[in-house]
Order: C-alpha cells, then sequence, then structure tokens
C-alpha cells in the first residue's frame, strides 16, 4: 500500500564526489522490498513533480530507509535534496514499483549485478535474501558491480556481506572493462542473476543470460513523472502486448521497475 508522509531526515552525508546517502524516518520501512522505489517532493514548487530515488537499505525496527543518489544538477532538483540536514522534513510516497522476486533465488546461486546508480538497489537485495530462514536462502550470493574509476561507493558495505566481483572503465581497480568481463574473468556461476544499471549494462547482463540459461530479472531506468502508472511518461518497449496499454510497452514505475529480462526490448 502506498503512504505519502512528511518523512523526517535522520542524517545526509557525500559520500562520494556527487552522490549522498539519506536516511529518512518513516512509518512504512517494513513494507519495502528489495527493488522498489520512493518519491520525493521538492519545495521548490516550480518543480511539482517527485524525484524516484531507490531504496538502498531499511531498518524496520528503526523506521529508518536509506537511499544511496547522485545529484545532476539544479535543473533536475537533487541539488535540493543534498541541501537536507539532520531534522528536516521532506515529503515521500511509497513504497513504489515491485520489486525483485526473491523467492527465485532460494536455494539458487544467485548474482546481484549493479553499475553505477543501480549499485544501491543490490545491497537492499542482499541483505534481504540472507534475512530468509535457512531453507530459503540462496545457495550463494555474489556481487558485481561496476564503476567508471575507483571511486568506489558502496564497495565496503557490499564486502561485508558477500563476495564482490569489481570492474572499472578505466581499469583503476578490479578488472578493466564492464561487469560482464568481471564476471567471466572470475568465473561466477549462477542460476539466477538480479540487475539494475543502465540500459547497455542490462543489455549485456541479458544477453550474457541467454547464452547461459541462467534466469535474469533486471530492473529499467527511465525518466518518471507521476510515479504511480498514471501519466505513461516512463514506458519501456516489451517484447509482448502490455495488457493496460494494449500495445509493446509497459509503464516502468507500476508494472516494473523489475521485469523478467525475457518480457522487455533492450535493443
Amino acid at each position: 500500500m502506498k503512504i505519502k508522509e512528511t518523512a523526517r531526515v535522520v542524517s545526509q552525508e557525500m559520500i562520494s564526489e556527487g552522490i549522498y546517502s539519506l536516511t529518512l524516518s518513516v512509518s512504512f520501512a517494513n513494507q519495502i522490498r528489495a527493488g522498489q522505489f520512493v518519491s520525493l517532493f521538492l519545495n521548490d514548487r516550480s518543480r511539482m513533480l517527485p524525484r524516484p530515488i531507490s531504496v538502498c537499505e531499511t531498518n524496520p525496527e528503526k523506521k529508518t530507509m536509506r537511499l544511496v543518489y547522485r545529484v545532476t544538477g539544479p535543473e533536475k532538483g537533487t541539488a535540493e535534496l543534498a541541501e537536507l540536514t539532520a531534522g528536516d522534513g521532506v515529503d515521500v510516497l511509497g513504497p513504489l514499483g515491485n520489486g525483485f522476486p526473491l523467492d527465485a533465488a532460494a536455494g539458487k546461486r544467485i548474482l546481484l549485478v549493479g553499475g553505477g546508480i543501480g549499485i544501491p538497489p543490490m545491497l537492499m537485495s542482499c541483505e534481504q535474501l540472507l534475512a530468509f530462514p535457512e531453507d530459503k536462502r540462496p545457495e550463494k550470493v555474489t556481487f558485481a558491480v561496476g564503476y567508471r574509476t575507483d571511486d568506489t561507493y558502496l564497495l565496503d558495505d557490499l564486502k561485508r556481506r558477500a563476495d564482490v566481483l569489481v570492474s572499472t572503465d578505466d581499469g583503476s581497480l578490479g578488472t578493466h572493462g564492464t561487469v560482464i568481463d568481471a564476471i567471466r574473468e572470475g568465473q561466477a556461476d549462477a542460476d539466477v542473476m538480479f540487475a539494475c544499471g543502465p540500459k547497455p549494462m542490462l543489455r549485456a547482463v541479458k544477453t550474457y543470460c541467454e547464452e547461459k540459461g541462467i534466469v535474469c530479472y533486471v530492473s529499467m531506468e527511465e525518466r518518471m513523472a507521476c510515479g504511480v502508472g498514471v501519466c505513461l511518461g516512463c514506458v519501456c518497449r516489451t517484447t509482448d502486448v502490455n495488457d493496460y496499454s494494449k500495445v509493446k510497452n509497459a509503464r516502468v514505475c507500476k508494472d516494473g521497475p523489475v521485469f523478467n529480462a525475457e518480457e522487455v526490448d533492450l535493443t
């Protein structure tokens, strides 16, 4: 159930150049599933549309959630979010979207693949998978994450939870290349993959999974407006006709953001 409320800022810090970690107190922290997102509303009323941000972590006992996001410029509104400090209030709507199908990883080897700002939801996916009862946990969890340089935000958080394969565009850390290069170099076997990141990365992940016979779920990134499936501003192409739109597309905010890779056209 979606809830709109005024959340309180617990803390905020810049953890990398232009990357911020924001912890908010919210009543619905225990309802958030890995892969879901929330919409944050700005005080600047010239920007009426909220900003969608994936959830990185939750603490149901403390009723908090952690968001890790990139400031993309004043015109995008995220610069206003970066000015929030402890005690400030911000209107938030959530949880939104469908999240990753965690049960698909029960008893199996899973690779959690993240690129850029798609890395944060992978952290929450791991935490929720490892919190399952022992008979439903994955056999093995491995991260494969890609960065541009050795400015590796969240890497220590990931390493505390599972094995990590790292790639960098410039070769400054880990495998020189893409996350798929890191997976091949690390000879990481998997039965299931969850992935979030830019479309070229998702395209490569889908192709790799098709080659290896791996079940693959991808979290799509599209520009969003309403965030609740009404405006059709965030559609992605699908391989089959969507029941809602009656054409080959789907609403990322409502039907997704997570899709079985076979259902979406990433070309």
